[in-house]
Order: structure tokens, then C-alpha cells, then sequence
């Protein structure tokens, strides 16, 4: 009985590995799950199987071409006036930015306003002044809620738009929401408001992908503004949880025509959750007035094999004429990004990284100091922010494009979880992130080679130790 036990084992192993292999992960990972079946025979192949696989994947991309054969593709193109913006860019930059909109899910669009809002008490205030200003539907898309002040202010004005007969639909992920019950908005749904977990998580259905994360933050009202960066409904991204201390982030509301695609974006992962498809026509209202700024939406997520985030970053850092400013909450990049930015460094580019001094994660501070050293030698400009925790994921490129969003640079957002950014040109959205960058630049501590090289043993230590783990933090 004991053999048999062991044999069964090991068949269950070998009927593991060509699933693995068929599946055509990266390299590293492939390795790291074959020789985890073959080493542990029985918890190896159950681990795989829980947390290794692509179903969740298959399934949303599946959700994605109902979608589209149901007449969302129309979404999907570039409009006219994004066609005679395009026209009035120079050569190079136009030929650029039509390639990224070829790689994207979402083709380049326009607006013809954007606002950065650099602090979580602006962007919850004009997000309850958007709610209240309703008149047809809000769509909410949140990584994290929780039951605090802000989150319960925020509910309340969308229990009140609901009983005025505003269509509201709130989607959440269930691991960023772990602990939060659905009975939380049960008056939100009583006042005629949808509620919906995104399908990352939850056993009584068979999706036990807990390796994956619906990390997008996406806020749309009346289909003709919208929210779009790295914002949770959570208090502490004001500043008000005293156990966290000041919290630095970023969000950008959008007018005009690029709403539709962040409207579509959202449609696609609320039809994913529940199966509900939005494509009537009030959803996608044209815009009222002359659109004069080009954006770029941005999603990605492991049903996404060209990683376009990461492509618009590395397109970012090849461009750059004279300088690229970038910020993330986590950085532990794949191997391309990291390349970009050494080179980028190395030509003359003014590189400027601000990273987290201190983190809500503090393993991450460490993953991120494992890479100083070999940017320090391609002068690549670190400076770490301690007078709060560094949340905000940005980038600027010389003196016209901005990215704002959900990713961070690391591993797990350009692999793992489902992120949305926005790339967006104008001059005076990209000045307003330059005075705020500036600012933090200016409260962080910069990190010399020399200075870094003479750290402990124990410190390099620590970050030998927890770098193979970015990817799972």
C-alpha cells in the first residue's frame, strides 16, 4: 500500500510536466515548477495546479471576444481627431506613438482636458464632487476598500446617487478587499447599485488563481470624465492613519474622448465578473468641445503576452531627448525595463528614479536595493523618499508626455496582475508632474555609489535574500 501510495505520486508528477511545458511561461518559471513537481511529488503538482495555471486568464480573454463579437471592437479604433493630432507631431514621434497604439489592446485617442492630482485628499474630494454631479452612471474599479471613513464617505455618495436613479457599479478585487464582506454594500445594492467581485479568488467557484490581481483603480462618470492612477479607497492615502504617516500618490481625471476607451476598458472586466455586457450607446458618449491632448490607455495583465506597459516604458526611456523622471511605490523591473533605463543613463539622459525609502511592504524596500548598484554605474540617479510612503507610479519624459497609472516597476505588475496606465501629452499636465516630482525629489535622500558601496554584509545579505521573491510580493 505504502508503494503504491508513492508510485501514484509519482505518475500524478509526470502527468504535470507537459501540461507545464505546454504552457509556454518564461523560462525561469517553467524551471522553478518543474523541478518544484518533481522534488515534492504530491504537494508540488496540487501547488501547480492552484496557483500555477492560466485558467483565470483563458477565461477573461475569452470575456474580451464576447465583448467584441458583441460590437464592442468599434472602441477599439482610432477616431478622427485623434488621426489630425497624430498629423501635427513630429515624423519620429508620431511613427512611435502609432506603434505603441498597434501594441496596445486599445488604440491612441485624444481629450481635451487632464488635471494631475497629486495627494489623496484632492483626489477623493473631486472624486465625491464627480458622484454627486451624476447624472446618468458611474463605474468604480478599485484594488482595495476597506470599512474606514473615507470608504464609508465615499459608499454613502454612491448609496445617494443609486436612490436618485444614477446607475452605479462598483467592482472590487477580493484579495486587495481580503476581509471585506459583500453584506458591506448590501444598501448600496438594496438603493438599485451593482456590486461585483473581479474573479481573482474564490473556491466555492473553482478560482483559486491567488497569485493574480485586478490592481486597476478606474473611476468613470457619465462616460465623459474619468479617474486614472494609483488612488485606493483607503484613509491612509490621505494622510489620515497616524500608524502610516504621510502617503504619497497620484491620480489624473480625464475629459473627453479617450473616456470611451477607459469606458470599454471597464466594460470588459465588469463583463468578466458578472457577465454583463454595456454597450449601449449613453455609455459612450461623443465629446462636446475640440480635443487637443493625445492619450494613450494602457492595460495589461497576464492575458496580455506583450506586456505593453512595460513596451510604453522602455519606449519612454529610448525616446528621451533629455531627461526621463520616474517614481514607483515597488521596483524590482524584468530584465528589459532595467536595461532600458541603464541605457537611457548612459547616453546622456537625465535618469532620475525616486523609490520608497520606507514601504507599507518592507521586503520591497530591500528588492528595490538590491538594483542600485548596477544603476549607480550607468548614473542613474536614486533618491530614496522617507518623509512618507511612496506610493505613486509616474513617469516623465522631457518636457511634453506623462504616464500615470497602476504599475509599479516590478515584476509582478508587468507579469501578474491586471494594471492600467494612461500616457498622455501636454505640456501643462506634464509641468504640474514636474513641480510635484520636484517637491519630492526634494525630501528624499539621494544614494551615492560610493556611499551605497560601503554597506554591511548584513544588508547585502537581506537583499540577495528576498530579490528572487519580487515577483510573489
Amino acid at each position: 500500500m505504502h508503494w503504491s501510495f508513492v508510485w501514484i505520486g509519482y505518475v500524478l508528477t509526470w502527468a504535470t510536466i507537459p501540461h507545464i511545458l505546454t504552457r509556454n511561461k518564461p523560462p525561469a518559471s517553467t524551471l522553478a515548477w518543474v523541478w518544484a513537481v518533481i522534488l515534492f511529488p504530491y504537494g508540488g503538482a496540487i501547488f501547480y495546479f492552484v496557483f500555477g495555471t492560466d485558467r483565470l486568464v483563458r477565461q477573461k480573454l475569452r470575456a474580451t471576444r464576447e465583448m467584441d463579437a458583441s460590437g464592442g471592437r468599434g472602441e477599439r479604433r482610432v477616431n478622427a481627431d485623434t488621426e489630425t493630432l497624430l498629423g501635427d507631431l513630429p515624423e519620429a514621434e508620431r511613427a512611435a506613438i502609432e506603434l505603441l497604439s498597434d501594441l496596445n489592446e486599445y488604440a491612441v485617442s485624444c481629450a481635451d482636458q487632464a488635471r494631475l492630482l497629486v495627494n489623496g485628499s484632492e483626489f477623493f474630494d473631486a472624486l465625491i464632487q464627480r458622484i454627486d454631479e451624476a447624472e446618468h452612471h458611474i463605474h468604480i474599479e478599485f484594488y482595495i476598500w476597506r470599512k474606514d471613513a473615507r470608504g464609508n464617505a465615499v459608499l454613502e455618495r454612491l448609496i445617494a446617487a443609486a436612490q436618485r436613479g444614477v446607475e452605479v457599479r462598483l467592482l472590487l478585487d477580493p484579495i486587495g478587499c481580503f476581509g471585506l464582506r459583500r453584506r458591506h454594500f448590501c444598501r448600496l445594492i438594496a438603493a438599485g447599485g451593482k456590486f461585483a467581485w473581479f474573479r481573482t479568488a474564490h473556491p466555492f467557484r473553482n478560482q483559486w488563481t491567488f497569485t493574480l490581481r485586478n490592481h486597476r483603480k478606474l473611476q468613470i462618470v457619465d462616460g465623459r470624465q474619468c479617474f486614472v492612477g494609483g488612488m485606493n479607497m483607503v484613509r491612509e492615502y490621505a494622510g489620515e492613519d497616524p500608524s502610516v504617516g504621510p502617503w504619497r500618490d497620484c491620480q489624473v481625471e480625464i475629459w473627453g474622448a479617450v473616456v470611451r476607451k477607459f469606458q470599454m476598458i471597464f466594460a470588459d472586466d465588469w463583463f468578466f465578473a458578472t457577465q454583463e455586457k454595456l454597450l449601449a450607446a449613453h455609455y459612450y458618449p461623443l465629446p462636446a468641445c475640440t480635443q487637443n491632448l493625445i492619450v494613450q490607455s494602457i492595460t495589461d495583465g497576464p492575458d496580455d503576452p506583450d506586456d505593453p506597459i512595460e513596451t510604453s516604458l522602455v519606449w519612454m526611456l529610448n525616446s528621451a531627448r533629455r531627461r526621463v523622471w520616474l517614481t514607483a511605490g515597488y521596483f524590482g523591473p524584468n530584465e528589459p525595463l532595467l536595461t532600458a533605463i541603464k541605457l537611457a543613463a548612459a547616453r546622456g539622459v537625465d535618469v532620475r528614479m525616486i523609490v520608497a525609502g520606507k514601504s507599507d511592504h518592507p521586503m520591497l524596500v530591500n528588492i528595490g536595493r538590491s538594483y542600485y548598484e548596477e544603476l549607480l554605474r550607468y548614473d542613474v540617479k536614486i533618491y530614496e523618499y522617507e518623509s512618507g510612503i511612496n506610493h505613486a507610479k509616474v513617469a516623465l519624459l522631457d518636457d511634453e508626455w506623462l504616464m500615470v497609472g497602476s504599475a509599479n516597476l516590478d515584476v509582478r505588475s508587468m507579469r501578474l496582475n491586471f494594471e492600467l496606465n494612461a500616457l498622455i501629452r501636454d505640456r501643462a499636465t506634464a509641468a504640474s508632474l514636474e513641480r510635484a516630482l520636484s517637491k519630492d525629489l526634494a525630501e528624499s535622500r539621494q544614494i551615492f555609489e560610493q556611499e551605497f558601496s560601503r554597506r554591511s554584509r548584513w544588508q547585502r545579505w537581506k537583499e540577495s535574500v528576498v530579490r528572487p521573491f519580487g515577483p510573489l510580493a
